[in-house]
């Protein structure tokens, strides 16, 4: 059985994924796995792949396939407080399963703090960092 938790699946900071992101060695190591469903509409973070939160047991298998080889996973959603931390301990315990504890433990598996309401409070106009930003749908959050 995995010793994964939601307790032990770390955080990231929105400052410390921006910083990621604009760190010309970083991004190729990064993916940004977005689990929102249809409040996806108004704004991503830069270079993520959305993954409905409805379709990720049928997607897992693909994205630890094409994850396989990143250094750090950070997932989200609208706060991530439900669904982008139990994507995230989905994601890692499938991915220690499929590959062992060894590989498992080759990358860093994380839940962004505050998920994309905070970020889009500070990096939602930032175009190097969120793309396809409306920011009248987030001014109710």
């Amino acid at each position: 059985m995995s010793s994964i938790t939601i307790a032990t699946l770390p955080r990231m900071s929105r400052d410390a994924l921006s910083a990621l992101l604009l760190s010309t060695s970083t991004p190729s190591k990064l993916a940004i796995v977005d689990v929102r469903d249809s409040d996806h509409v108004g704004g991503h973070i830069f270079s993520s792949t959305w993954v409905p939160s409805s379709s990720l047991d049928v997607r897992l298998p693909e994205l630890i396939r094409t994850l396989k080889d990143k250094e750090k996973v950070v997932f989200h959603c609208a706060l991530s407080q439900q669904r982008g931390p139990s994507a995230a301990l989905r994601y890692a315990r499938e991915r220690e399963r499929v590959l062992g504890v060894e590989e498992s433990q080759k990358q860093e598996v994380y839940v962004l703090e505050g998920g994309f309401v905070q970020w889009q409070e500070k990096y939602g106009k930032d175009t190097r960092l969120t793309e396809a930003y409306v920011e009248d749908i987030w001014q109710e959050y």
